[in-house]
């Protein structure tokens, strides 16, 4: 659930809270370091436990890799792996605290902000994202997989 924002009386920083059963995650955007994309640049979270979910690759429940050669349909399937990893371990991806995101090609940044302004309104209850660190590597484990994302999430237990 969304709560409204709270705002410093500064006006120097924005929080946004989404707490459901998992935890409460504060979503900062702070106006001295504004972020250049769909993403917080920090997150405070109330949490027993935190989840540390492995880098996460486009392959299907049997371990086949899927979307060959399509950036598009391997970003989707890596944040659906994503979404299965957390709810199994008892988290949403509303209480993603961070997430570090890995692509092979310069080229692919601008179909990664495409995807993400596409999928994440439907992953997600609010319109504020976690922090995300972004990288382009020359290669991940095996030369077909185009994007890996791992996360951290914050669970209340109960």
């Amino acid at each position: 659930m969304l709560n409204n924002a709270d705002e410093d009386e500064d006006m120097s920083k924005r929080e946004v809270k989404a707490q459901g059963a998992h935890a409460e995650v504060e979503y900062l955007t702070i106006a001295d370091a504004a972020p250049i994309g769909l993403y917080s640049v920090a997150t405070r979270a109330v949490a027993d436990k935190l989840v540390f979910v492995a880098g996460q690759l486009s392959v299907d429940g049997n371990g086949a890799s899927v979307g060959q050669g399509d950036f598009e349909t391997q970003m989707r399937q890596v944040f659906n792996n994503m979404k299965a990893v957390l709810e199994g371990a008892g988290a949403s991806m509303d209480s993603v605290a961070k997430f570090t995101t890995y692509v092979t090609k310069p080229e692919h940044l601008s179909a990664f902000y495409a995807e993400r302004a596409k999928l994440f309104p439907k992953l997600f209850s609010t319109t504020h994202y976690p922090p995300n660190t972004l990288l382009v590597v020359s290669r991940l484990v095996r030369p077909e997989f185009l994007i890996e994302v791992e996360g951290t999430a914050a669970v209340i237990s109960g």
